[in-house]
Order: C-alpha cells, then structure tokens, then sequence
C-alpha cells in the first residue's frame, strides 16, 4: 500500500508474538492484492479497466467496502469519494509547479469524478463505472481498512491486546502489559518534534490526515495535496486533523473528508455521529475540536 505498517501484540512468548504478527502481515498483503489499483490482477483495477463497457462481478468483501464507501460519500457529500482516482493530475507537490492550472482545466479534471456514477447490483453483485475513463482507488480509506482486517484477525486468534499502526492510522484493542491504555500523541503540525500531549486509544481507531510537507504557496495562499473531489482544487486553511471512531476505516474516510469540508461543516458533521470525535488544527496552529473532546485530559 505504500505505506508502512507497525505491529505490536501482547503474547506469551516472543515465538507466540512473531507467528501472530507474521498472521497479520499476511492478512494485510491480501487485502492489498484485492484493492490496489495499481496490481494489474487486482479486483480493483479489473473494475478499473470495464469502465464505461460492463459491470463486474468481484468478492462480498470488495463489494461491501465500496458500498460503505458509498455510503461515506453521502454522508460526507461527496468530500470522501472513492472515484477520485478519476481525477486529472494537474497539480504536482513536488516544488514543479509554477503556476496555478486554470479554472477550464481543474473543472475537465474532475469530469469523470462521481461517486453517483458507481452502480452496484447485490443480485449479481457486480460493479460499473459508468463513463470510460472512471477509476476508484482505496488511497483514502485502504490503510483503515486494512488495520481493522489485521486486527479482527488477531482478536480471533486470541490475541488479548495490540496496537497496527499503519503509517498514523492506528487500531487498537486491550491494553499495555500492566494495564495501562495504549496512547496516542497529537502532534503539533507547526513543529513535529513535538506534541499536545497524549491521549488514550481504548478499544478504536485514530487517524490524522495532515499536509505537513505536501503542499504548494501561491498568491500567498497554501493549497494542501489533500483534493476536493468535487471541486478539483486542493483543500485550504487546514494543517492537520486528527479523528477518533470505533474502527479504522471510517476514521481514514473521515479525517480525509473533513480535511476537505473545512472547519466548521466538518465538526459539524463530526458531533452528529456518535462515537466518533475529531481535533483539527488550522494553519496558523490553533487547535479546533468536536463537542465531546476534553483538551484537559491531555498529558
């Protein structure tokens, strides 16, 4: 996936851990080969390749994660979309860039972009892309994803605590040896060498979503690498935002989507679910945070 992946169990052994850990890894190495879009035998890029000429049929599993990312989609109106992957690359993070595309050009990058343009059948259980040229990609939700799988994996096997940390989208389950909670620190987007303390995980998920480096100054303005969907432009105003829910997956879609939403619509869509709690911190480094979030408890 692109992204490294770190996995810590609570065992009896270290013969113990390492079976279960290398468990994991295997579990996570096939949910890549089905969702990568960038392994030409993957599901995904089978469904990739007929779009615009006819659906295909691909496993429950596949075909449930693209229905709740549909779902995600509506929920977020269109700032987490899947089918984003249809968009053009016009701009480029890596200090190439010159000037800004123009408005013609960024509003023909997202022409095929549409998650109301996936049909999906449960009778046949199949998937279409409307228009040719679409894609989905998993970018945005597959690391979340992919945590929660490993984890359930080894909560199956009777691993009693843990913690996958799949490049900042981390899961967690039980607690330390001792009993302390697994923590997690909230970094200070402004200096990376240091933090706003710590919180504790419990039994769920937290991922931050951040443009600490990707991003492009022009007119004085900083456009994030992370993209509206909807728009073609990048997101604006935001450094970081950090979001807490029961499972890995929907924290990956939705530090994505309120990222792109903003401050004020994407808390207010936050503190309308229950469970799921989020901080965000503007680019001048001022902390932000759902209802339920107490910043005293920070250590």
């Amino acid at each position: 996936m692109g992204s490294r992946f770190e996995i810590t169990v609570v065992a009896e052994s270290q013969a113990q851990a390492d079976y279960r850990i290398d468990q994991a890894v295997a579990e996570i190495s096939r949910i890549e080969k089905m969702m990568s879009s960038w392994d030409p035998a993957s599901e995904t890029s089978e469904v990739n390749r007929q779009a615009g000429i006819q659906p295909v049929q691909v496993s429950g599993e596949l075909f449930e994660l693209i229905s709740r990312c549909i779902e995600l989609s509506k929920l977020t109106d269109g700032a987490f979309d899947i089918s984003y992957a249809s968009m053009d690359r016009l701009w480029k993070f890596d200090g190439s860039m010159k000037e800004l595309p123009s408005a013609e050009e960024i509003k023909a990058s997202v022409a095929r972009v549409g998650y109301q343009k996936i049909q999906l059948d449960k009778v046949s259980q199949t998937v279409f892309l409307q228009e040719k040229g679409m894609k989905i990609g998993f970018g945005a939700i597959g690391k979340g994803y992919a945590a929660d799988k490993a984890k359930d994996l080894l909560l199956k096997q009777g691993v009693v605590a843990g913690i996958i940390n799949a490049s900042g989208d981390m899961s967690s389950w039980g607690t330390q040896p001792g009993g302390k909670p697994w923590q997690v620190a909230i970094t200070n987007p402004m200096d990376k060498t240091k933090s706003f303390g710590l919180l504790p995980m419990g039994e769920g998920a937290v991922v931050t979503s951040g443009d600490y480096e990707k991003y492009v100054r022009f007119s004085g303005k900083r456009y994030s690498h992370i993209m509206d969907p909807r728009t073609g432009y990048p997101a604006t105003g935001i450094i970081s935002v950090t979001v807490f829910a029961p499972r890995a997956e929907l924290a990956d879609a939705l530090s994505t989507a309120v990222f792109v939403m903003g401050i004020e619509p994407g808390l207010d869509r936050i503190d309308q679910l229950e469970g799921v709690e989020c901080i965000i911190v503007d680019e001048s480094g001022k902390l932000f945070t759902s209802e339920r979030i107490d910043l005293k408890k920070l250590e």
